[in-house]
């Protein structure tokens, strides 16, 4: 393995002139000697050790991902959109899950803190709890009043750089289309009741069908997750469609209602929220709302790195969400 004590013995430079050209030191160094370091670098297939450059400048070069399940594709793609810009910047990213727990949170804000990452990025639904959203954004100030910065994808509570999906929005599109499609009676598989996505998805559903003059839909909470739109599933009685507050609600709905011999289409619609890529080859192909969910961690941590003035106060970027009808749910006669 070539070290960087070759690379300044075939430049013909000190050690210390070697690391301030080859790991980002914020000292001047002449041109003709950064040209020679360099090119030594080249020659001889040296490679920046970044992991050693982390630990020795504590973590100025790391970011923090805080989400609530990484197996869950949609906070997995708001990982990926993140991490490419980290790539780009040379940044490292330090991941942690908090299962859903907002107790694990605010400790994660505080240990990243404590290892002075430079920014700090929030991906997922804040939970109706004034007490824990105040608890969470004292832990944030306290990590601003260092130099951090901070960006969330989600709602507009903490004080900080936002991207915020239209989630209310997005799903009463969703239901004038779905009252498009001729379907009156309706099913929303509405998720946990204390989580503020999911709230804001029922409230926008359920509010458009009433502007159209439909009946309210039956209301089934569950876990957040396949097994939570699965259980929800059983439980729905008389209707035509049923709204899942995300995709992965929704393929546990599906196989709900595969395993009972209930058609989808055929005998009940089915439609989720995010579109989530990895399940767009499902059959039936699921019918939701569209998110550009890479894009959107992509572009909370590019405001949570942004140095420009206008940086200094919180600005909250606004996401539109997309109906797209596919194969799970059908047109209904009048007859229904």
């Amino acid at each position: 393995m070539v070290t960087l004590e070759d690379v300044a013995r075939h430049a013909g430079v000190s050690l210390a002139t070697a690391s301030r050209v080859l790991n980002g030191s914020t000292r001047q160094v002449g041109a003709s000697l950064r040209a020679r370091v360099e090119q030594a670098a080249q020659q001889l297939g040296y490679r920046t050790n970044v992991a050693a450059q982390t630990l020795a400048r504590g973590a100025s070069n790391v970011v923090g991902l805080v989400v609530h399940d990484l197996t869950d594709p949609y906070f997995a793609a708001l990982a990926d959109g993140a991490m490419r810009v980290a790539e780009d910047q040379g940044l490292m990213v330090m991941v942690a899950t908090t299962h859903r727990d907002p107790e694990r949170e605010i400790a994660y804000v505080a240990t990243l803190n404590a290892q002075r990452v430079r920014a700090v990025l929030l991906a997922g639904s804040r939970i109706a709890n004034p007490g824990v959203t105040r608890r969470l954004r004292e832990e944030l100030d306290r990590y601003r009043a260092t130099g951090g910065r901070i960006a969330c994808v989600g709602q507009d509570l903490l004080g900080a750089d936002t991207v915020a999906p239209g989630n209310a929005e997005g799903a009463a599109e969703l239901a004038r289309a779905l009252a498009g499609l001729g379907h009156r009676r309706f099913a929303v598989l509405a998720g946990p009741p204390w989580l503020i996505t999911a709230q804001d998805r029922v409230s926008g559903f359920t509010g458009a069908l009433a502007e159209l003059g439909l009946p309210a839909p039956q209301l089934v909470h569950g876990t957040f997750d396949r097994d939570g739109g699965y259980g929800a599933a059983a439980e729905v009685t008389d209707a035509t469609c049923v709204f899942a507050v995300n995709d992965v609600m929704a393929v546990g709905a599906l196989a709900s209602f595969r395993d009972r011999g209930i058609r989808v289409p055929e005998d009940v619609s089915v439609a989720g929220f995010d579109d989530i890529a990895t399940l767009r080859d499902l059959v039936p192909s699921l019918t939701t709302v569209r998110l550009p969910l890479s894009d959107m961690g992509a572009r909370a941590l590019e405001l949570a790195l942004d140095p420009s003035e206008e940086a200094r106060e919180p600005r909250v970027e606004r996401v539109s969400g997309e109906v797209v009808l596919r194969g799970s749910t059908r047109g209904l006669t009048p007859e229904g």
